[in-house]
C-alpha cells in the first residue's frame, strides 16, 4: 500500500473506531489486501487492533486468519492472549499448521495447553509434530501437506491423485518418493502436464535433489532457496523420509525477521520493541542496552580525565576530540555490518576471514590517511600549528586502522564463543575506537606538549 493510501486507512479506521461505526470500519478493511490490513495494524494501538480484529473475525474468518498471517507472530500473540479460547482455537483450526506452530511457543504455557487441549482433531496432530523441533528449524517452519507419489506412478494417475488430494499450499513440486517413502526425485507440475500419460515418474523425475533435514537452522534453509532459485525446498528426516516442505513465502519472512533482528541487535534494541508499545514497556527494553553502553562508554571519558592537566594547557586539542570518536565509530560500523552481513550468509571461513581482515586493515589505512591528511591540513589552517595537524592526522589514521581491525575481530570473535555477532558488537567497537582514538590522540598531544 502506498504510503498516502496507508496514512488516510489509519485516520479512517481510528475515526470509525473511536465513534462505534464498525460497519463502516468492515466497509473499509474488507476492500484491502490482508497483507495491508497488516500494515494498518502496525500504526494502531493495541485497543484498536483488538476492536479491528475481532471486526475481522465476526464479519470473515478467513479474513482475519489471512491478517494473522501477514502480522508478525509476536504481535499476532498479544492479540490471541486477549480472545477467548473458542475463538482462538477456530483460527488455528483455519489456520495452516506451520502458521499456528511459529505463533503457539509465543502464548503463555497454560492458554497454550488449553488452545491444545481444545484442538482434538488432525490438525492438532500436524501442530504437536511441528511443535517436536525445535524452533528457528526447517522441522518448525516447514508445511507437512504437499504432493508425494512413488517413483513408478503413471502421468495420468498422478493427475488424478492430485486431483483427489484438493488444493495444498503453494503447490510448485511433485515430490517422488520409494516404497519405504524415502525421497528419491522431484518433478515440477509442469511437467506432468507436458508428459504422456502412460509415463512413470522415474522415467523424468529430477534426482539431483536439493533437500534440507528436519533441524536445519532456518537461516540455512533460506540460503539454499536463494542460492538455488527454487520456490520450495523438501525436508527429509535422519532416514531421508519426505516429512514436509518449505515454501517460499515462509523464506521470505524468514529472511525479513532475521535481517529486522540483526539490524535491531547491532543498534543494542530487543527485537520486539515495537512503536506502538507503551512508554513503560519501550523503557523496560531499551533501558537494560543502554546500561550496558553506558558502561562501555564511560572508560573514553575516563581517559579524557587523565588527560586534564594537557588539555588545561592547550585547550585547541579538545575541540577535535568529538571528531577523532565519531569517526573512528562510523569507519568501524561499516566494517562491521559487512562481517555480521558475511556471516549471516555464511560466506566466512578461516581463509575468507584472513582475507577479510587483510582487507578490512588496507581500507582502514587507505581511508584514514585521506581523512587524516585533510583533517590536518583543515587544523593547521585553523589554528596555524604544524604539530597539531600532524597529532590529529596521526590519531585518526591509527584510529581507522583500529576501527577496521577490530570490526572485523569482533564479529567474528563473538561467532566463535558462540554468541550472536550482531549483538553487543557496536557497543565493544564504540568502546575500542572512542578509548584507543582518544588515547593516541591525546597521548601524541601530551608527548609533543612544547611544540604548542
Amino acid at each position: 500500500m502506498q504510503v498516502t493510501s496507508l496514512r488516510i486507512a489509519v485516520s479512517s479506521a481510528r475515526k470509525f473506531i473511536n465513534t462505534g461505526s464498525l460497519s463502516r470500519l468492515w466497509n473499509l478493511v474488507n476492500k484491502l489486501h490482508a497483507a495491508d490490513i497488516a500494515s494498518l495494524t502496525e500504526h494502531l494501538t493495541f485497543r484498536e487492533r483488538m476492536i479491528l480484529f475481532n471486526t475481522l473475525y465476526e464479519n470473515d474468518k478467513e479474513t482475519a486468519v489471512d491478517v494473522i498471517r501477514e502480522i508478525d507472530p509476536e504481535d499476532t500473540a498479544q492479540i490471541l492472549k486477549a480472545c477467548p479460547i473458542d475463538q482462538i482455537t477456530e483460527l488455528f483450526h483455519l489456520s495452516a499448521p506451520d502458521d499456528v506452530a511459529a505463533i503457539m511457543p509465543l502464548l503463555p504455557e497454560d492458554l497454550k495447553e488449553a488452545v491444545l487441549e481444545a484442538m482434538e482433531d488432525k490438525p492438532s496432530e500436524d501442530l504437536l509434530e511441528l511443535l517436536e523441533y525445535e524452533e528457528e528449524t526447517a522441522g518448525r517452519i516447514m508445511s507437512p501437506n504437499f504432493y508425494a507419489l512413488n517413483q513408478n506412478t503413471k502421468v495420468s494417475d498422478t493427475i488424478t491423485a492430485m486431483q483427489l488430494g484438493g488444493d495444498v499450499e503453494s503447490a510448485f513440486y511433485l515430490y517422488v518418493i520409494d516404497d519405504l517413502g524415502h525421497l528419491v526425485g522431484v518433478v515440477s507440475i509442469r511437467q506432468v502436464l507436458f508428459r504422456r500419460p502412460d509415463t512413470p515418474l522415474k522415467n523424468f523425475m529430477n534426482t539431483d535433489l536439493i533437500s534440507v533435514s528436519t533441524d536445519t537452522d532456518q537461516e540455512i534453509v533460506a540460503r539454499n532457496v536463494a542460492d538455488y532459485n527454487l520456490v520450495a525446498i523438501p525436508v527429509v528426516d535422519a532416514e531421508n523420509i519426505l516429512v514436509g516442505v518449505v515454501t517460499v513465502d515462509d523464506i521470505i519472512d524468514v529472511i525479513d525477521k532475521e535481517a529486522t533482528e540483526d539490524m535491531y541487535k547491532m543498534v543494542s534494541l530487543d527485537s520486539t520493541d515495537r512503536i506502538q508499545d507503551s512508554p513503560l514497556s519501550s523503557v523496560k527494553k531499551r533501558l537494560p542496552f543502554l546500561l550496558f553502553s553506558l558502561l562501555t562508554a564511560s572508560i573514553a571519558p575516563a581517559i579524557v580525565h587523565g588527560f586534564t592537566g594537557t588539555i588545561e594547557k592547550v585547550v585547541q586539542l579538545a575541540v577535535f576530540i568529538p571528531l577523532v570518536m565519531a569517526l573512528g565509530g562510523i569507519a568501524g560500523n561499516q566494517t562491521i555490518a559487512i562481517i555480521v552481513r558475511e556471516i549471516a550468509i555464511g560466506q566466512t571461513d578461516w581463509l575468507s576471514t584472513r582475507k577479510a581482515l587483510l582487507k578490512e586493515i588496507i581500507v582502514g589505512l587507505v581511508n584514514g590517511l585521506v581523512i587524516g591528511s585533510i583533517t590536518g591540513i583543515l587544523s593547521f589552517l585553523l589554528f596555524n600549528n604544524f604539530f597539531h595537524g600532524i597529532i590529529i592526522g596521526v590519531a585518526i589514521i591509527i584510529n581507522l586502522f583500529i576501527a577496521a581491525f577490530m570490526g572485523t575481530l569482533i564479529p567474528l570473535i563473538l561467532k566463535l564463543i558462540k554468541l550472536d555477532p550482531a549483538l553487543g558488537s557496536v557497543n565493544l567497537l564504540t568502546m575500542c575506537t572512542d578509548s584507543i582514538g582518544v588515547l593516541t590522540y591525546l597521548g601524541l598531544g601530551t608527548l609533543f606538549l612544547s611544540k604548542f
